[in-house]
């Protein structure tokens, strides 16, 4: 390991650790090759092959360790309810036991199980003709054809574009606040007042796109902070469904809803004019959205906040899903807080989180060497995990995005995140890292927005 983050020299960075492991079983004579297969909606899946230790050669809590936190990767990367396993009953059967309702991965199955509508399995398979590959792939046209409204639905604002024929004739933004209403009739009703408003500038519509937090599954909001506040027993009826009924207000029209970071690598995409694009986006926590090769939406989760990325097993917790070294707790405004206490730096604890990360950016512009340091460190992370995450990515492109890297930090966390990846990844060097212009990103959003739909 070249670079060490100076305010946590325990971090022990998941792509090193991982070569570690194949590069021992692959000098090993006990080699012994696994299946692992994560089905979702309509039978779509992901499978990766991998070498592990025979099974009983006394590496059996070794490969549990790498291939817990690989599935545990997979899970939140591509998603899925069913996981398949062939080749390992003995890693088969350690994984039933922890992603069941009682297992240390209890948060895990119950969310899958909820954004599913299906209890997740773990399955343990003799037969490995039964894994067949099934890629889910929607191409994006990249076309604007017809009228179209394209809408962005934040935490603190939606946007809303009326496009015709590529020609953006009305855009608009209005502050809302979706997250401290308990009464899904408000969301409803300011979702369809900004899509009316769009459609009054055009003869018809087309087509609706919509960009929105969330996860989204056949167009459903499966969960989402935006609706944090509307009871459980609302959410089925009201929430789930809530773009599908707003879209029937303009009649029988194709309408797609994606997850905003997915949105936001296509607005990226669509911008570079080029593909294979990962958007991480570092706030409040740590979203992600992937356009992959020839501009294409492959219908995974992309929800890099619970992706294990530090293998150190006394790492910091994540509160909401009790496991540890998760993206959430390095790329975000908790990352920043936490370098700046492991570094000595005392915080008002009245203080919010996006307060505490202003006073460290504050500080930056100050030339505070402890804010300078804080923000290299998160370089650090950065490198590694692009590393990491260009496992189950094909990546031509990252984008950078959200508060933690706007001002004088954000250039420094891009500078040693290139010094990292290319330092330590020679074959990564392919891999473009950019820092977008947040200002020209916001309308951008939903005209990309627009171009989900295909319009015959």
């Amino acid at each position: 390991m070249k670079y060490v983050p100076s305010l946590d020299k325990n971090f022990k960075p998941a792509a090193l650790e991982v070569k570690a492991f194949f590069d021992g079983v692959e000098s090993s004579t006990l080699k012994n090759e696994i299946t692992l297969c994560l089905e979702r909606t309509r039978g779509y899946n992901y499978i990766r092959k991998m070498n592990v230790y025979q099974d009983i050669t006394g590496h059996d809590d070794e490969n549990f360790r790498i291939v817990e936190r690989i599935v545990k990767s997979l899970l939140w990367v591509v998603g899925g309810y069913k996981i398949y396993i062939y080749g390992s009953p003995i890693i088969a059967k350690r994984l039933k036991e922890v992603y069941s309702a009682t297992g240390t991965r209890s948060f895990d199955y119950h969310f899958m199980s909820r954004v599913y509508e299906h209890p997740v399995e773990v399955i343990e398979c003799h037969n490995l003709s039964q894994l067949v590959e099934n890629k889910e792939a929607i191409k994006m046209e990249n076309n604007l054809n017809g009228c179209r409204i394209g809408f962005d639905a934040g935490g603190s604002d939606r946007k809303v574009s009326a496009v015709i024929d590529g020609k953006v004739v009305f855009s608009d933004e209005v502050v809302w606040f979706p997250k401290i209403n308990t009464n899904p009739q408000y969301h409803y009703e300011g979702i369809l007042d900004s899509m009316k408003t769009a459609a009054s500038y055009m003869p018809r519509v087309d087509s609706i796109g919509v960009s929105t937090a969330g996860i989204c599954v056949d167009n459903k909001i499966m969960v989402a902070s935006l609706f944090i506040k509307v009871p459980e027993e609302l959410y089925d009826q009201k929430v789930k469904n809530i773009y599908k009924n707003v879209a029937k207000e303009f009649g029988d029209i194709p309408l797609v809803v994606a997850n905003d970071g997915d949105v936001t690598a296509l607005a990226g995409a669509m911008e570079l004019k080029s593909d294979k694009i990962l958007g991480i986006a570092m706030g409040t926590s740590e979203a992600g959205g992937y356009i992959g090769d020839e501009f294409t939406l492959l219908g995974w989760l992309n929800e890099l906040a619970f992706v294990p990325v530090d293998f150190n097993p006394n790492a910091m917790v994540d509160e909401w899903s009790g496991d540890v070294g998760c993206g959430v707790k390095y790329f975000s405004q908790d990352s920043v807080i936490k370098l700046a206490e492991y570094g000595g730096l005392h915080f008002d604890e009245n203080d919010s989180p996006a307060r505490k990360l202003k006073i460290v950016q504050d500080l930056y512009e100050h030339n505070d060497p402890l804010a300078h340091e804080i923000f290299e460190n998160i370089g650090i992370y950065l490198g590694y995990t692009i590393a990491y995450y260009a496992m189950f990515y094909d990546i031509r492109h990252i984008l950078l995005l959200g508060r933690v890297v706007s001002g004088m930090g954000g250039n420094t966390i891009l500078a040693k995140a290139r010094e990292v990846l290319y330092g330590e990844f020679g074959d990564l060097a392919n891999i473009v890292m950019h820092l977008p212009d947040e200002k020209n990103r916001r309308v951008g959003q939903s005209i990309a927005a627009a171009s989900l739909p295909t319009v015959q």
